[in-house]
């Protein structure tokens, strides 16, 4: 079993992996200055890197993220289960190390898949 999936598309294993856990609230202070707030709902945001990839794992990861929300499966830490949500891609970044007979081999490729 993948560690990311993505839609029906298994993720390479990333090289270093972080989850971000944000309360929506709505919050605003009385009259006597006492702090109001309503949580609206929690939401997950991954923090994913890999530190190598071939150009056709690269392309995998790209094409899987390319859509404006997707499915995303991975196990979540607060309940230690396989989770599903629909998550965007932020920005993607990646270097290239080197090109091996005119195929680039790439390097330091991470994101933010945060949920909708």
């Amino acid at each position: 079993m993948a560690i990311i999936k993505v839609g029906s598309t298994d993720l390479p294993s990333p090289s270093e992996m972080s989850f971000g856990i944000q309360d929506i609230k709505k919050a605003e202070r009385n009259a006597r200055g006492n702090l109001i707030s309503e949580l609206i709902t929690t939401k997950r945001k991954l923090e994913l890197s890999w530190s190598f990839l071939t150009a056709a794992q690269l392309q995998t990861i790209l094409t899987a993220v390319a859509p404006n929300a997707f499915s995303v499966t991975y196990t979540d830490p607060i309940t230690n289960a396989s989770r599903t949500g629909t998550f965007y891609a932020g920005d993607r970044n990646v270097g290239v190390i080197d090109f091996m007979n005119g195929v680039p081999r790439y390097k330091d490729c991470r994101f933010s898949l945060v949920e909708v």
